[in-house]
């Protein structure tokens, strides 16, 4: 495919949004940009500067501090894709605790956090040739990417997908706290005031409660290779 094109996929949590994104850049040897990853890395610091708990919530604070927040994607060979780093610091793997993931939702709700990394987004994707996934890229990062994929499934699918992830990586979880997770952020995710989740008009759905990852690969390379014939 000569003519590269933008690749915009939202959708709920646990989507397999970001397994679908890596598979499809490494195919097309594209840049793959994981925002959810972003958010994440903001959360981190709000938590390790105690600015939010259970029981208290700075947003004032945070607000304030986001000039000190420096956010990078550097590539490691060996795992194939980029990994984040706050503040010079690899988070990868901090970030993907159900800490974070209880409060990544209330900081993806302010709007100064979203407009920091909105900008820092689209400068990624200003030449093309990338895959971007999170909940608003095709309804505002990228609102004129040439292929929009919305991502759903039941949230009874995603809580025990991300629930057998997490037991993998050794975290002591239950099936009942993850789900109660994936509940909440789904609620927080569509209501909030600033770029809600919301399925773009042009974007096409894809619900893959039943379909393997190398299904789902197949079905999304197709639509890529339609829209290049399109060019």
């Amino acid at each position: 495919m000569d003519k590269k094109i933008t690749i915009a996929i939202d959708g709920f949590s646990s989507t397999g949004k970001s397994t679908l994104a890596k598979q499809l850049a490494k195919h097309l040897g594209y840049i793959y940009v994981d925002t959810g990853a972003m958010y994440r890395a903001v959360t981190l610091y709000a938590m390790q500067h105690d600015f939010i708990s259970d029981t208290q919530f700075d947003k004032k604070a945070l607000i304030d501090k986001l000039p000190k927040i420096s956010l990078q994607f550097l590539f490691n060979p060996d795992l194939g894709y980029a990994e984040i780093f706050l503040n010079e610091k690899n988070v990868e793997t901090e970030i993907r605790t159900l800490e974070v993931s209880n409060f990544v939702s209330r900081i993806a709700e302010i709007s100064e956090v979203r407009a920091k990394l909105v900008e820092q987004q689209q400068n990624m994707g200003k030449n093309k040739g990338i895959v971007m996934d999170g909940r608003d890229i095709g309804t505002v990062v990228f609102t004129d990417a040439e292929l929009k994929l919305f991502m759903t499934a039941s949230p009874e699918t995603r809580a025990q997908r991300r629930y057998e992830e997490l037991i993998q990586k050794g975290q002591d979880v239950t099936y009942e706290e993850v789900l109660k997770n994936v509940q909440e952020r789904d609620y927080i995710d569509t209501h909030r005031e600033d770029s809600p989740l919301v399925k773009a008009d042009d974007a096409i759905e894809i619900d893959n409660s039943h379909l393997s990852i190398q299904e789902q690969f197949d079905k999304v390379l197709g639509l890529v290779n339609t829209v290049a014939k399109t060019l």
